[in-house]
């Protein structure tokens, strides 16, 4: 695969096991669906579905399941040189079922710790992490010492160049508390180009989950996008010049878990385009919506078509 990447993000990988009859719980499911999970290599992912050259920095377990990762990925068209493999701990899974769609049932099994935890800053490039058109960093890697230091290593040798994409993506369930998730993400606003979050996170990374202030506060940090997603009621997008909020798309939702990732791999299809913020951000939005309206995550990855088609739709019901 060519060396001229594109999109280069860092953090957790999975293996995710779905609940494979609709509306039933997990103590109730008799069979799962499998496909490749973790929000960073999904972002990945998603990108590689538009056409662009993406790669994640990650680590699975020498076992069945990170052989499946790195074949599905090199099939989804994600380069895989950055997928290290740990010795003795065993690639994570997550299962979920999405009963009720809107808030899916998800279990994490990533113990005593997983592969991605431990990255190091020499498995990757620095070089290549800073020069990189799109580099997408998940705040859960903050969470891990090792893993965190090699991404702050990273961001540190790009020095806030355009497009450094900072995911506020705060998972509790790997943090101590909100206290040290509040010190560790919020520092990490201060190199970033680029702020995505929900009004949950951009309260843990700047205080305060009212979505015009938590834009705000991104945007006085330094950042000179700051997206703040509010659910079913769209997505507000900040530039120091404007401000707007784009309305949802509306789909009947079948599994919530993956929507964020399909927004975020398009996202960063928007910014390599060079596309204004808010026409980025209502293409990420439709393929957020695309993804909601399907039961996987990485497998469920919009075409540029697929997320073309349902704009024009939605332009023609409005």
């Amino acid at each position: 695969m060519s060396g001229d990447l594109e999109l280069l993000t860092i953090g957790r990988v999975s293996v995710d096991l779905y609940a494979g009859e609709p509306g039933v719980s997990l103590k109730d499911a008799g069979s799962f669906l499998k496909s490749v999970g973790g929000s960073p290599t999904n972002v990945a992912v998603a990108a590689a579905r538009l056409g662009r050259r993406s790669a994640v920095v990650t680590a699975v377990g020498d076992d069945p399941f990170g052989e499946y990762v790195r074949e599905a990925l090199r099939r989804f068209g994600v380069d895989t040189r950055f997928v290290g493999t740990h010795p003795t701990l065993r690639t994570p899974l997550a299962f979920a079922s999405p009963a009720p769609p809107d808030d899916p049932e998800l279990l994490f099994y990533r113990e005593p710790e997983a592969p991605d935890e431990w990255i190091r800053p020499g498995d990757v490039d620095v070089q290549l992490a800073a020069a990189v058109p799109v580099f997408w960093v998940s705040a859960s890697c903050f969470a891990f010492p090792e893993t965190g230091s090699a991404a702050r290593a990273l961001l540190e040798a790009r020095g806030r160049r355009e497009h450094t994409v900072l995911d506020l993506d705060y998972r509790p369930s790997f943090w101590p508390d909100e206290s040290t998730a509040r010190r560790s993400i919020g520092a990490m606003v201060d190199h970033a180009t680029v702020a995505v979050g929900n009004r949950a996170e951009c309260e843990i990374a700047v205080g305060t989950s009212d979505p015009s202030a938590a834009a705000d506060a991104l945007l006085r940090r330094g950042a000179r996008v700051a997206i703040v997603k509010l659910g079913g009621d769209g997505v507000l997008v900040a530039t120091p010049d404007e401000r707007v909020l784009v309305p949802p798309v509306r789909v009947e939702v079948v599994c919530g878990l993956g929507a964020g990732d399909a927004f975020g791999g398009a996202l960063c299809h928007g910014l390599l385009a060079g596309w204004p913020a808010e026409e980025a951000v209502r293409f990420a939005n439709a393929a957020g919506a695309i993804v909601v309206s399907r039961l996987l995550c990485a497998d469920a990855m919009p075409s540029e078509d697929e997320v073309r088609g349902l704009l024009e739709e939605q332009r023609a019901r409005a």
